[in-house]
């Protein structure tokens, strides 16, 4: 019996340096989780027997469990390098497959899927309409996150903002009617960029005429150099504030000949006063833009992942995916820092990052392993210690046996 129970004791020693050993091998592996031996005594005692003076027969290895503490944040230069800060996995299709990691190296694959070392790719959340500032996502259904490699579409321009002041002691120009290649038909000018359905720029300017009646303008809109013949009728209050603002229609409408549709845009003169002093721009922006290409792509701490392009637009393309477990530890280990879903585990609840239980993510950073290498040294001089232990357990009882066989 003593040998058993020095072997028993060998054994979980073994197990034990085996698991140390595979920890501090796995300190530099980005998500793992290290593990824990855990032993059970052993007791072996007939129907019947007297358990005070039971004597237990050794140790067995009663589990390697995962111990999932958060590992330390590494931050790094790819973008595409997610760490999750909290609790929580993300999900990934492998080839139809669900697996899940705590690796956040991901890349993107010749078909614009984000995917890990492995290929496997990332799951999330479509936008229900990528186009708006907050899209919603629809949560009830998990794809592959795929990344938008082509040229953006452009934006015509369908309405202009004009916040300006114009000068009320303005004297009217001498000369009418107006013309804008003649500097003596208006009183001010300012000038700014359009866009066509096809993206093409277009140069529009605003001429400002003060009118015969006191607080009234004229805005003639000039697009490509050809003035439009309807101007915006503009009148001012006694405080200097815009009154009413008339056309008709409302629409400025140009056509071109590049196979662009006809540009139709309404100017809101709502901001714009008559004020004593110098005629200044305050604001002047359009909603148009051209085509562009992508220059990058940025993930928020919700996993919402934006397409960036060079004509300052950005376009979301989806929201990671996150799952958590009831019992983590009961996941089954598949390597290549991948676990799967068990009975032990649980049923998986998906939700989006920050939400519930689940932690928030952090883009260009990766989780390092949570191995301390100086506890795991530690741990391996007591294992060591332990096997030698167990060693004279088993020395010892063969000595004591050698002495009874020599009795005559």
């Amino acid at each position: 019996m003593p040998f058993n129970i020095g072997l028993s004791g060998l054994n979980a020693a073994q197990a034990d340096l085996q698991t140390t050993g595979n920890n501090v091998s796995n300190s530099g592996t980005t998500g793992f989780k290290r593990s824990r031996a855990e032993f059970g005594d052993v007791f072996a005692q007939s129907f019947g027997g007297i358990s005070q003076t039971a004597i237990g027969s050794g140790t067995r290895l009663q589990a390697v469990t995962q111990q999932f503490s958060q590992g330390r944040t590494e931050f790094t230069e790819n973008g595409l390098d997610l760490a999750i800060n909290g609790e929580g996995f993300f999900v990934l299709n492998d080839q139809g497959s669900t697996a899940y990691t705590r690796a956040g190296e991901f890349q993107v694959n010749r078909d614009g899927f984000l995917v890990n070392n492995q290929g496997q790719q990332l799951q999330g959340y479509p936008p229900q309409d990528p186009n708006t500032a907050d899209p919603n996502f629809n949560t009830g259904q998990l794809e592959d996150i795929r990344l938008q490699t082509g040229a953006a579409p452009p934006n015509a321009t369908t309405s202009v903002e004009a916040l300006l002041n114009l000068r009320s002691d303005a004297e009217r120009p001498p000369e009418e009617p107006f013309n804008l290649n003649e500097p003596d038909t208006y009183n001010f000018s300012t000038s700014l960029t359009l866009y066509d359905s096809l993206g093409t720029a277009r140069d529009a300017s605003i001429y400002f005429v003060k009118g015969e009646e006191v607080g009234q303008w004229a805005a003639h809109v000039a697009v490509d150099g050809v003035a439009d013949d309807t101007p915006y009728e503009l009148t001012f209050d006694g405080s200097g504030s815009i009154e009413s603002v008339e056309r008709t229609p409302p629409e400025v409408t140009v056509a071109f000949d590049n196979g662009a549709d006809d540009l139709e845009f309404e100017i809101d003169f709502g901001g714009t006063t008559q004020y004593g002093g110098d005629f200044a721009v305050n604001d002047l922006n359009q909603d148009g833009f051209a085509s562009g290409r992508l220059t990058g792509v940025d993930i928020d701490d919700s996993g919402v992942v934006f397409a960036r392009f060079t004509n300052g637009q950005s376009t979301v393309l989806g929201q990671v995916a996150m799952a958590n477990f009831t019992n983590p530890q009961g996941l089954e280990q598949l390597g290549n820092n991948n676990w799967a879903e068990t009975f032990a585990a649980g049923e998986p609840v998906f939700a989006a990052p920050g939400t519930g239980n689940l932690g928030t993510i952090q883009a260009g950073a990766l989780e390092a392993s949570n191995v301390d290498i100086a506890q795991e040294l530690v741990n391996l001089i007591t294992a060591q210690r332990n096997f030698q232990a167990n060693a004279q357990t088993i020395s010892t009882a063969d000595q004591v046996t050698q002495t009874i066989i020599n009795i005559r």
